[in-house]
């Protein structure tokens, strides 16, 4: 016969596995019970249908479409009944059964594409990397350099270092020789690079890294290669960046240090 202590224990033992499974089942309807909507994404004229929980966050969405296009977070814009805010819910858009979620933004492959050297200047970037030759004598970059200065272009200061401006950096162009205006983010971690097209949103973690030199001649100018992807094919070049700011320019990037 059972002790008056051993029936205690026993009803103790009874009471908590009652409370922990009612916990299990508690967890259980909740997830069942979680409301989801059903609704179709729709980007560069492919559509997903898609099941989401009618409560999460348009940040959650987007990171559910990054695996549906490839269009990182930072680039999407999402528009539900104009555009949507990261930190509302799905419910607080307003979000209809059945609806169309309009999504615009580029991967980074279509940012690098602007960007992407032809064959033929792949060979001459091989061919001269050897040689350490400076990269404003390199062929790829000489071409566009040869241009000159553009008539837009920020004054360039010689040996100064200055903190970035509160207004874009502008001025610039890209190998295409196209127009290139740099707006530093630094509250969302962001570097936006616009052109006469579309402006990229680009986040900070994803530049593995940031290379300049100046450009013989006009040394309060730089080149500067901004690495995009996990390999130096896929810099973003842009030229005519001013001397002064771009220390600043890697400290942002990178994080002060770590660019050395």
């Amino acid at each position: 016969m059972a002790s008056d202590g051993e029936a205690n224990n026993t009803e103790g033992c009874s009471s908590n596995g009652d409370l922990l499974e009612a916990s299990v089942c508690s967890s259980a309807k909740a997830e069942i019970l979680k409301e989801m909507i059903d609704f179709k994404v729709v980007y560069n004229k492919q559509k997903f249908d898609v099941s989401f929980p009618y409560d999460e966050t348009v940040g959650s969405l987007k990171q559910h479409i990054h695996t549906l296009t490839g269009v990182p977070p930072a680039m999407q814009k999402v528009m539900i009944k104009g555009l949507a805010k990261d930190e509302k819910t799905l419910r607080d858009q307003g979000l209809l059964k059945g609806s169309k979620v309009m999504v615009v933004g580029s991967t980074l492959n279509d940012v690098l594409a602007v960007n992407t050297p032809t064959k033929h200047d792949q060979k001459e970037e091989k061919a001269t990397t050897p040689t350490k030759e400076p990269l404003c004598r390199q062929k790829i970059h000489k071409k566009v350099i040869d241009k000159g200065v553009p008539d837009d272009c920020m004054p360039g200061i010689k040996n100064a270092k200055e903190s970035l401006p509160p207004f874009p950096l502008s001025g610039m162009v890209n190998k295409s020789g196209g127009k290139v205006r740099l707006t530093f983010k630094l509250e969302v971690d962001q570097l936006w690079i616009g052109t006469k097209e579309r402006t990229e949103k680009v986040g900070m973690n994803s530049i593995k890294n940031v290379i300049s030199e100046p450009i013989e001649g006009h040394e309060e100018y730089h080149v500067m290669g901004l690495q995009l992807g996990p390999t130096e094919a896929s810099r973003y070049w842009i030229y005519w960046v001013p001397a002064q700011y771009v220390d600043a320019i890697k400290d942002a990037v990178l994080g002060k240090w770590q660019y050395f």
